[in-house]
């Protein structure tokens, strides 16, 4: 029998039996060194039920691997075995990193750019076949990107929870339930075939009183629950790390408190994947923004209802921004969920004509389906299909949109609700351009009669909602 062969940035699993008595989870550890060449990475590993312990891993580099485990626990320390990590098959390009302050790449340096949406609960309804009706949503959407929570809401009754028991009054914060992981990781695992990120809520503050209770564990409960959920879910090259969403709704916790666990997330992740928390808003009277200068956070994920601001929060911090609520496109009666599907597309312009990223959310009522932010399912907006012509544009042009327009071969530029039927557009006088009037809802775009150079006063068609393209000849 051969040495077992894993791409890379595959997952490679160790899994030994051990005691069963007693609770597993919190009195038996087993963690694993893994080395190749002089490199050692060490990961800690879980207790998955049934007396099965595992310890999974990401190789990171081809080539032969080998390993050993440790524990206090005989039956589980000592374990030794090697691999092979081959090269990575089509469509793995590894984890996401932050690229050059403001840009996100896949490990192997392909571009990426996030065109998210969110879809919270979708992993909880019990039903597969809405979760498959979602997969296949998503295969279809321009979206590779997705913010999913791990934690109910009060009012939720799902079939499982992460922790043991199935309903508040049973919840046991002292075990876990290895059947729910094992069902979520089979969800992160279609969204990683489907090139999908998986932007996971680890908190959230929609649980009060009378609720499950896990928005108010202590500091000790938060960092057993954290542990855990890197140790089973870390090795996943799609996984992101959001420690909470709206995190000052959450009167249980302070900024000290967010620090101590965002620190404690960056120390035991042994692949450093991309880590934020999300603010709450009043909506359009103001915002609480996370100190996003602080180290242990690599991105900005940022709820506001206004893009306009992209510009001063690229100069506050250099850091990719990813403006993960924008509102939703939607007919609820709520401010944050009603906006029109145009007025979504004019903000993502508007946000990545300024050098940050935007989010998609839907939230409709009287639909064959739930709101697709609370569950799923099906999307019925007019935004996606303006967002997959957005993406395309963006895709086209150069990685670094900003950096090529300081350089002077190419600009987007976003003219918004204006009814212009002239710009004058400064060009530089060394060098020729071609440039396109974009009409972002219509999805056409219309090459400009000649080339021009220097200061141009282009003549346009006095319609809102339009966008121009000047590239180089």
């Amino acid at each position: 029998m051969g040495m077992q062969e894993v791409e890379r940035w595959g997952i490679f699993e160790v899994a030994l039996s051990g005691p069963s008595a007693g609770n597993p989870f919190e009195e038996v550890a087993v963690s694993a060194t893994f080395e190749y060449r002089n490199d050692r990475v060490e990961v800690e590993g879980f207790y998955d039920g049934d007396g099965i312990y595992r310890v999974r891993f990401m190789p990171d580099r081809e080539g032969t691997w080998r390993y050993v485990t440790k524990s206090g626990t005989s039956e589980l320390d000592g374990a030794t075995g090697s691999f092979l990590c081959t090269s990575p098959s089509e469509g793995n390009h590894g984890p996401v990193r932050v690229k050059d302050g403001y840009l996100f790449a896949f490990e192997d340096g392909t571009p990426y750019m996030p065109f998210g949406t969110t879809c919270y609960h979708w992993t909880h309804t019990g039903s597969k076949e809405h979760e498959l009706q979602t997969l296949e949503e998503l295969g279809q959407s321009p979206f590779n990107k997705v913010r999913m929570c791990l934690l109910p809401t009060r009012d939720m009754r799902p079939e499982m929870v992460a922790f043991a028991g199935t309903c508040p009054e049973d919840a046991d914060t002292t075990r876990f339930n290895p059947a729910f992981f094992a069902h979520l990781e089979q969800r992160i695992g279609d969204l990683m075939k489907l090139g999908v990120e998986a932007d996971l809520i680890l908190f959230h503050p929609y649980d009060k009183q009378g609720g499950w209770g896990f928005n108010s564990m202590s500091r000790e409960q938060d960092f057993y629950y954290l542990r855990y959920v890197i140790a089973r879910l870390g090795a996943y090259r799609n996984v992101w790390w959001s420690l909470s969403n709206e995190y000052d709704f959450n009167k249980m916790k302070t900024i000290e408190d967010w620090d101590r666990l965002l620190q404690y997330v960056q120390r035991k992740d042994p692949y450093q994947r991309l880590r934020s928390i999300h603010n709450g808003t009043k909506m359009y009277e103001q915002s609480s923004l996370y100190d996003f200068s602080k180290s242990w956070l690599t991105h900005q994920s940022i709820q506001h209802w206004d893009t306009s601001p992209t510009t001063e929060w690229r100069e506050a911090v250099r850091k990719p921004i990813v403006v993960d609520e924008i509102s939703y496109e939607g007919n609820v009666a709520k401010r944050w969920g009603n906006i029109t599907g145009l007025e979504l597309i004019h903000r993502y312009w508007e946000g990545l004509t300024k050098g940050g990223f935007v989010a998609h959310g839907e939230c409709f009522e009287n639909k064959p389906t739930r709101a697709w932010i609370s569950s799923g399912g099906k999307m019925y907006g007019e935004s996606p299909e303006r967002i997959r012509f957005l993406r395309q544009v963006m895709e086209e042009g150069p990685e670094d949109w900003m950096q090529a327009r300081e350089e002077g071969g190419y600009a987007l530029l976003y003219l918004g609700k204006y009814r212009l039927s002239s710009y004058k557009l400064p060009l530089s006088q060394d060098r020729e351009y071609r440039i396109e009037l974009i009409d972002i809802w219509e999805m056409t775009i219309t090459p400009l009669d000649g080339t021009f150079t220097g200061q141009s006063d282009l003549a346009l068609p006095a319609r809102p909602y339009t966008a121009l393209r000047a590239q180089a000849v």
